[in-house]
């Protein structure tokens, strides 16, 4: 069984080593998706939302809603977000399975930890 969890937060970000429009500093409303896999325990839940909720939001949400995301990353792409926030929220999470995010709302990473 997979349960998930989408967050949003604003920041900003400029790549580097990158030649275009996104090699200023710019910002978006991210969206990210956590994706627990593990059995249905006693009480009906695999995790408890409110749970999964917490952690994230210590973990990865809070450093970076409005905050420039260069100051935790020096290549700061939707990919390496995604690594980044999988290797903070790995310990936690017993079953962590998938983290999505998306910088726009058509355009988006995956990392499942490989």
């Amino acid at each position: 069984m997979k349960i998930a969890k989408e967050f949003t937060f604003d920041s900003a970000h400029f790549l580097t080593d990158y030649h275009g429009k996104c090699e200023k500093l710019h910002g978006h409303t991210y969206r990210m998706r956590v994706v627990i896999e593990g059995e249905v325990q006693a009480n009906g839940l695999v995790m408890d939302f409110a749970e999964l909720k917490e952690i994230v939001n210590k973990k990865v949400v809070n450093v970076w809603d409005h905050a420039n995301i260069n100051d935790t990353l020096e290549h700061p792409s939707a990919e390496n977000m995604c690594i980044w926030a999988w290797n903070q929220l790995k310990d936690d999470l017993k079953g962590l399975f998938e983290i999505r995010i998306w910088e726009t709302a058509n355009s988006f990473a995956i990392y499942n930890g490989q």
